[in-house]
């Protein structure tokens, strides 16, 4: 018998990781890009870290009115109206304007909220407590193959280019809007949610329908409690550290001078980010099962790990200017390009890492209200992402590093606090189920 729900969640991954190659291959080089289309244009004054702030900033007022939205169209329809929306900001590359990268920016904004959320909801809808953690690593390790596939595409068309030209980013341009339409493709023929029939039983989860008034009251019920507030300090902090892998880490790398082929290595970032991405998600989704017996709380305090070493290395490895413009100051040590590579992997195995666990726990803790639960989760990651963003033009990077750290450590402390909450709840429910079986036997 074929698992059609696994099948579900396999085209799912396949879907996002089309329009994933996308946009995030653009977003990791949109600074690149839009320094270039100034350096021949000076009446392009496009900034690429205020139009990813602007994307993130829309994404997390319109979290709120996503899980209305899927009420009235589903999760399938609201992805593919999401997907739409990143097709569209990378086609507008195309026609370089302010305004217009602007615009895309808000557009792509509302899309992010549809298909997140809606992903989200799709994927707990397919899954069962048993294997939700499978589900999650599972998609995750096939969404990050878009760093991997999107950066090598880039690593060749930027290869011994010091400045983008026009035609370079013609091809980039309507080769990476081609890709996102097969993916938008393959959210139209998205099967209905289906759990697989052997396990419709007590690990089951089943979500009520909701109208669109009533969903988003309830996800302003949830945000209230305070687990869900404790895990939206996590939820930030993997938005802040969002911002910088995606937006400014790479650029940084593509502005320190010391470096050679240092555009090459805007690419050669991306691609290790991916790798990093993609096997933590392999390992936590091959060893779902496993992790989920260890718990969630030590892949997450190893994440934190790797992250405040990975922060500790860019300090010592990059000057203290490079996220604004072409540098040549000193670092603390001389500049690495194979180091600065390396803290590439370390910051997507951690990111990795983070994510699938948060995806994991809110599959499993808040099954029968996902949608809101990932709302949440996307509104607050959103909101870290932005303010990254928003200050990341004007605050020099040991700076952004420090902010890092702090963020790091009170979210893994929350998350932990959390899943030891969760824990302690299951073990008093199976020891009350335990204590009402014995009973009916007597």
């Amino acid at each position: 018998m074929i698992d059609k729900s696994f099948v579900n969640v396999l085209l799912l991954g396949l879907s996002f990781m089309l329009i994933f190659t996308a946009f995030q291959t653009m977003g990791n080089i949109e600074k690149t890009i839009l320094s270039s289309i100034t350096s021949e244009d000076p009446t392009f004054t496009g900034n690429a870290y205020y139009s990813l702030a602007i994307i993130y900033v829309v994404f997390s007022i319109f979290n709120w009115a996503a899980p209305s939205v899927i009420s009235v169209i589903g999760p399938k329809f609201s992805m593919v109206l999401g997907g739409c929306a990143y097709l569209l900001f990378i086609v507008s590359f195309i026609i370089p304007k302010t305004w217009l990268l602007y615009l895309v920016s808000t557009i792509i904004g509302i899309g992010a909220a549809m298909i997140w959320t809606g992903q989200g909801n799709y994927l707990t809808l397919n899954s069962t407590k048993r294997h939700i953690s499978r589900n999650s690593g599972v998609f995750w390790a096939m969404l990050q193959l878009s760093m991997f596939i999107g950066n090598l595409f880039v690593y060749f068309a930027f290869k011994g280019k010091d400045k983008i030209d026009k035609s370079t980013r013609t091809v980039v341009i309507w080769t990476l809007s081609a890709v996102a339409v097969c993916g938008v493709f393959v959210l139209l023929i998205l099967p209905r949610a289906t759990k697989e029939s052997e396990d419709d039983d007590e690990d089951a989860v089943e979500e009520v329908p909701e109208g669109p008034i009533a969903a988003f009251f309830g996800a302003v019920r949830l945000f209230m409690t305070k687990d869900m507030q404790l895990l939206s300090i996590t939820f930030l902090y993997t938005g802040l550290e969002l911002g910088f892998f995606s937006g400014v880490y790479s650029s940084c790398i593509g502005f320190t001078q010391a470096f050679e082929n240092r555009k090459e290595l805007v690419g050669i970032s991306g691609l290790f980010i991916g790798v990093g991405e993609v096997l933590g998600g392999a390992l936590f989704g091959i060893l779902g099962s496993k992790t989920t017996k260890w718990g969630r709380d030590p892949i997450v305090g190893g994440a934190f790990i790797i992250h405040a070493v990975s922060y500790f290395l860019i300090f010592l490895n990059l000057p203290n200017s490079s996220p604004f413009n072409d540098t040549n100051e000193s670092a603390y040590m001389t500049s690495n390009a194979i180091l600065a590579i390396f803290c590439s992997f370390l910051l997507g195995f951690g990111d990795s890492c983070y994510n699938t666990q948060i995806y994991s726990l809110l599959g499993s803790v808040y099954a029968d209200k996902s949608a809101p639960a990932f709302a949440i989760f996307k509104f607050t990651q959103s909101v870290g992402a932005a303010v990254c963003f928003f200050y990341a033009d004007s605050l020099v990077l040991y700076g952004q590093l420090a902010i890092l750290l702090v963020f790091g450590t009170l979210g893994t402390i929350s998350f932990i606090w959390v899943e030891w909450t969760a824990k302690k709840q299951n073990t008093l429910k199976r020891s009350e189920d335990e204590k009402g079986s014995a009973a009916n036997l007597t």
